[in-house]
């Protein structure tokens, strides 16, 4: 049994199979010649040109946009002739007369003495995640037209939050990634404006906006002022478990700031309540009920003594 199971693992008719059951598009061609030596039969479902129609590294230049023509196969020949492995991003030409956006990882082969013998590699369509990063541009240079800051804490403002949280969760739904929630409040913080004063109340909102803004790590984790003495986190591709650890982290970093708050009632010192929501979207999930749902569980922390997380 153990010895037919080797065969069949190194049968080259498995592998060829194994291979054409990708979504990966497997090629080779030979160095020598820059001729396909094989490429897989999953490129006609996704560009419309059948496999045999791909003779040579010509054909891949000119199924390729025009602009990207320029750059990528130059780009694509130094790195190979160099004996680097690389990827190239770049449009193919559909038959149809339309542009997919594929990823190119190439493997470059060597024989015994070093020579750059062929190139074996995958494309990978890359269309959506293309869609998503232009979305995202688009979203930075719409910062340039319009105000996303809130103007007291300079971190982004409700306008922002609702931008990207539709964002984020439109990813989440399509890629069945988990998206968590972080609403926080300043306990007690209409007592600390009667105490101190609005504009140490205006300053005690910058610095707990400095102080929570440690709390994240990654380029696309937003925190931002949800409103008044409210502040949210927006954690992409984010579980539950490490969502409850940065909340932590916010409740830490309030307590190593040890704000004083004499009117308090639950420290001495400034704290915060928070609530926390994780979900996998479906499509039958509603964005504005998650919302809802963490503004909950932020109510619940309130509602159970403060300074608590629920």
């Amino acid at each position: 049994m153990r010895n037919q199971v080797q065969n069949q693992i190194t049968d080259p008719e498995v592998y060829k199979t194994l291979l054409e059951s990708t979504k990966a598009i497997p090629w080779k061609i030979d160095w020598a010649t820059m001729k396909f030596a094989y490429i897989g039969p999953q490129i006609e479902k996704l560009l419309g040109w059948t496999a045999d129609s791909w003779v040579s590294a010509e054909d891949w230049i000119a199924r390729m946009h025009p602009d990207d023509r320029e750059v990528v196969p130059n780009y694509c020949i130094t790195q190979s002739k160099a004996g680097h492995d690389h990827e190239a991003d770049y449009r193919a030409l559909t038959k149809i007369g339309g542009y997919i956006w594929i990823r190119d990882v190439v493997h470059v082969v060597r024989n015994e003495q070093g020579e750059v013998t062929a190139l074996v590699g995958f494309m990978f369509d890359i269309s959506e995640r293309k869609k998503t990063e232009e979305e995202v541009l688009r979203l930075q240079k719409e910062l340039e037209h319009l105000s996303y800051k809130d103007g007291l804490t300079d971190l982004p403002n409700r306008r922002m939050f609702d931008s990207v949280i539709e964002l984020e969760w439109l990813n989440a739904k399509r890629y069945r990634h988990p998206l968590s929630l972080i609403l926080m409040d300043i306990d007690f913080f209409k007592q600390y404006n009667d105490h101190y004063g609005h504009l140490q109340g205006d300053a005690c909102l910058k610095q707990v906006a400095q102080i929570l803004s440690q709390s994240v790590t990654r380029s696309r984790d937003l925190i931002a002022r949800f409103g008044g003495e409210e502040f949210v986190i927006v954690l992409p591709e984010t579980d539950a478990v490490a969502a409850r650890t940065i909340a932590e982290r916010c409740q830490h970093l309030m307590e190593q700031a040890n704000i004083a708050h004499r009117k308090s009632e639950v420290s001495d010192r400034l704290t915060i309540s928070i609530g926390v929501n994780t979900i996998i979207p479906s499509q039958k999930d509603d964005l504005l009920a998650f919302i809802d749902k963490t503004d909950r569980q932020l109510y619940l922390a309130k509602e159970k003594g403060r300074n608590l997380i629920v």
